[in-house]
């Protein structure tokens, strides 16, 4: 047995699904289990950084209108900060597949999405299209707009055939007839203006509810700095990923440093390594969790008291 627990930890698996999608609306009980962990849990291959600082990414692009910087880009995946220019305008285009979301850091963007009353989002809106629904984004106003765009890895895009395709490296692009769409179910909806989740007029926690990805609204106050034996939990099969959505929230990740990150901040951290957010600094603070799966197993520490799975 002392070479089992060698390479997995003893953990409990906790469902975080929210009670409103279990059936019955009660979450099962936690069991306790051997949750597979790598005794060198995988690591920060590029473009992912542990912490992307907002303000040292506007540095970067000091002076720049329009550019691109990727955050995320794993086997889930994948996410993108855009500055857009004044009058700059995205062709018109859909995924094939998948749905994909935005978060609006600054200016204002048009957004026209079939099926949906055109409208406006600046800072605090977020926003998703599901899979096969053409849209179009332009920034309007007079100074560029700034947002997180981000995709299920591996996302294609699909074009009018009355408009030019945007290259794509090995890529090339024939006539074809498809059917079907997605559709704004199970919770999800065109947009959400935070703003007004902060003023408590709006109470949706679950932004974003799809099979290949979740992005759940975490809003609460400032508290102390957590017990530094409290690891947080693991995930096993999954990365996960962090918009600061408001505040500072504090993070302490297996191998590193406990730090702070701020509004507009990216956090990453790879499978299988411990984790752990809390609220930092006074008054609210909130963050956009994103992940690959809708009912992530967060594995916690459990002690070893002779339990057993049923």
């Amino acid at each position: 047995m002392r070479s089992v627990i060698t390479a997995v930890a003893i953990v409990g698996f906790v469902s975080v699904a929210l009670v409103a999608q279990v059936p019955g609306g009660t979450a099962p009980e936690p069991q306790v289990v051997w949750s597979p962990k790598a005794v060198a849990p995988p690591g920060w291959t590029p473009p992912h950084r542990p912490h992307t600082r907002l303000i040292d990414l506007l540095a970067r692009h000091k002076g720049q209108a329009d550019w691109i910087e990727t955050m995320v880009d794993d086997d889930t995946l994948h996410a993108e900060y855009i500055s857009m220019a004044p009058g700059r305008k995205t062709p018109r285009r859909m995924n094939a597949d998948t749905r994909e979301w935005w978060v609006i850091q600054d200016g204002q963007i048009r957004f026209v999405i079939d099926g949906q009353d055109t409208f406006i989002a600046s800072k605090g809106y977020l926003v998703q299209v599901p899979y096969r629904t053409f849209y179009t984004m332009e920034t309007v106003g007079d100074r560029p707009s700034l947002r997180l765009e981000v995709n299920i890895a591996r996302a294609r895009k699909m074009y009018p055939v009355n408009a030019t395709p945007v290259p794509a490296a090995g890529t090339e692009y024939v006539r074809a007839r498809v059917a079907g769409r997605g559709a704004y179910d199970g919770g999800n909806k065109p947009y959400i203006d935070f703003n007004a989740v902060v003023a408590g007029t709006d109470m949706t926690r679950q932004f974003l509810n799809d099979a290949r990805a979740v992005a759940n609204i975490i809003l609460g106050r400032g508290i102390p700095p957590p017990d530094p034996s409290n690891k947080g939990h693991f995930h096993t099969e999954s990365s996960e990923f962090w918009f600061i959505l408001l505040g500072q929230i504090r993070y302490t990740i297996e191998g590193l440093p406990t730090f702070v990150a701020d509004q507009g901040d990216i956090v990453y951290v790879p499978k299988q390594r411990w984790h752990l957010a809390s609220f930092a600094g006074e008054g609210m603070s909130a963050r956009l969790a994103m992940n690959g799966y809708p009912d992530l197993a967060h594995s916690f520490e459990a002690p070893d008291s002779g339990a057993s799975s049923r």
